[in-house]
């Protein structure tokens, strides 16, 4: 029982650390985004995107070194594509409001 329920803590804060993450690297894209690309059909903002999603799994690695208990080599392609979408999605929500509001970073 015991062993159950800290199996469930591990795989709780595995999601909610994964999750933190790869949102707070779609906000940040976002930002980076507004400052360097020129509106919505410049294409360094998608370059932006995809330097986000690439960098969040050395950095999950490196949580994975620090302490936390992420098993960072048992992720498997759902794993992947969850934290690219997730950074995507809130990249794009972001990025929008941005550059509709007029907004300069």
């Amino acid at each position: 029982m015991a062993t159950d329920t800290a199996e469930r803590r591990i795989a709780h804060v595995r999601g909610v650390t994964v999750t933190a993450i790869a949102c707070l690297a779609g906000v940040a894209a976002a930002v980076v985004s507004a400052a360097v690309a020129d509106g919505a059909g410049d294409t360094l903002g998608l370059y932006v995107l995809v330097g986000g999603i690439i960098v969040q799994f050395p950095l999950l690695r490196v949580l994975e070194m620090a302490g936390l208990q992420l098993d960072v080599d048992d992720f498997g392609a759902k794993d992947y594509l969850y934290i690219a979408f997730m950074t995507f999605a809130m990249w794009f929500v972001c990025w929008t409001v941005l550059l509709t509001t007029g907004a300069s970073v």
